[in-house]
């Protein structure tokens, strides 16, 4: 349930969890969650006779950009099943994917974004360098058919 308050809540404080994948597990501690959004398209109609020149605007349909998902690699293949789930043709593999922002105490979640019919679209592993010291980061691409906030 979203928590209104009168600042902005910090941006570093949230879980993530799907089916067989729990929020407080090491493998769902994600560094980063980014894209998400929603579009409405708008279509313009004028018809010729109409008193106003400038043209209506009706409302079209909707799209939800692709959500990203970052995480270090902990040598865990949970994603890689996933998106090997959806290569093979499993439309059972689809979820709902849960992101919760908690406040700044962890004791609660003041919004909630959910991923309806999520799948994995993209998997892209780290950029390995042997004389880098950066840590290894995995990426998830995430393909949704809604999003719905609460």
């Amino acid at each position: 349930m979203a928590e209104f308050r009168e600042r902005p809540y910090s941006q570093f404080n949230f879980l993530v969890s799907w089916d067989g994948l729990n929020a407080q597990g090491v493998t769902a501690g994600f560094q980063e969650v980014s894209g998400l959004g929603m579009e409405i398209n708008v279509a313009e109609y004028r018809a010729g006779n109409f008193r106003d020149n400038a043209p209506l605007k009706v409302t079209g349909t909707y799209k939800v950009p692709d959500v990203t998902l970052k995480r270090g690699v902990l040598g865990a293949l949970d994603l890689y099943q996933w998106l090997d789930q959806i290569r093979n043709g499993s439309q059972d593999a689809r979820r709902t994917v849960t992101i919760e922002l908690q406040d700044e105490a962890h004791t609660g979640t003041v919004l909630t974004w959910k991923l309806m019919e999520a799948r994995p679209m993209k998997y892209t592993g780290p950029s390995l360098n042997g004389k880098g010291n950066d840590l290894a980061i995995e990426e998830l691409v995430l393909s949704c058919e809604r999003i719905e906030l609460a």
